[in-house]
């Protein structure tokens, strides 16, 4: 197998180059028509921040999305106008960066991540969803894992759904990226999330796109098997636009993530 081309999303999508601009567009957008809060930070970093964006009244709970890019692209600000279902569902909702490799290893993202829920499990009372897109959703589904996050946080998360995640980076050690990512055979073993189980009492959804790569396809199933719980497959979707429903407050992906 050719692991890069396997692992290639933008060479199968059609115009996959106009994603990113529009992604920056919608993000701006919607911050500056949301009430939110930003830049609240979760660490000494530049990029350990995250934006938190309310709804009109009390919070019903928090949301964090956590964004992909192979854990080497993009920034919290790409992704803003994902979190317009949740706000209007009443949910409040946190959007944090992280560094990127190979300034940081993926061990070290994930200890941010943690950092970065703790702290909006500070800012929002109630219950706490996590989800997180491609390497997101690879974090988002450690989150679920024993151990990550403080036992008083973990007690607040009710659902996790990953969505398109990479669950097994033993896969991503084959790939040119990983000149980058600088995984070895421990790091790829303790950081794939198929390979440890789920805190008990946790809803967990895989979700992943009917057009993706068949890696992606492989990648959910793994997670779904390991952990014996539900694998979602949404019809027409491929990598870049499965993420769209998180806009939308009347989703099937918005009914799964906040009940």
């Amino acid at each position: 197998m050719d692991y890069d081309d396997a692992y290639a999303n933008a060479a199968y999508i059609p115009g996959a180059e106009d994603y990113p601009p529009r992604w920056e567009r919608d993000a701006a957008a919607f911050r500056a028509s949301s009430r939110s809060e930003a830049g609240i930070s979760y660490g000494a970093g530049r990029r350990e921040a995250f934006d938190l964006f309310l709804p009109s009244g009390d919070a019903k709970g928090l949301l964090v999305f956590v964004h992909g890019g192979y854990w080497l692209k993009f920034h919290r600000h790409h992704w803003s106008h994902l979190a317009a279902g949740a706000v209007a569902c009443g949910w409040a909702v946190a959007i944090p960066s992280y560094d990127l490799a190979p300034t940081a290893r993926i061990a070290t993202i994930t200890r941010q991540i943690a950092a970065a829920v703790t702290a909006a499990a500070g800012c929002v009372a109630g219950p706490i969803v996590l989800t997180g897109h491609s390497a997101g959703g690879q974090l988002v589904a450690r989150m679920a894992c024993e151990g990550v996050l403080p036992d008083d946080v973990a007690a607040r998360v009710t659902r996790v759904v990953p969505i398109s995640p990479v669950t097994d980076l033993r896969e991503i050690m084959k790939t040119s990226m990983n000149a980058d990512l600088r995984l070895d055979a421990a790091e790829a073993a303790a950081e794939s999330p198929h390979l440890h189980q789920p805190r008990g009492g946790l809803e967990v959804t895989v979700w992943v796109g009917a057009k993706e790569r068949p890696v992606f396809l492989d990648q959910a199933r793994w997670l779904a098997d390991a952990w014996g719980v539900d694998l979602l497959i949404a019809g027409g979707r491929h990598h870049f636009d499965v993420i769209e429903a998180l806009e939308d407050k009347d989703s099937l992906m918005m009914r799964c993530l906040l009940g």
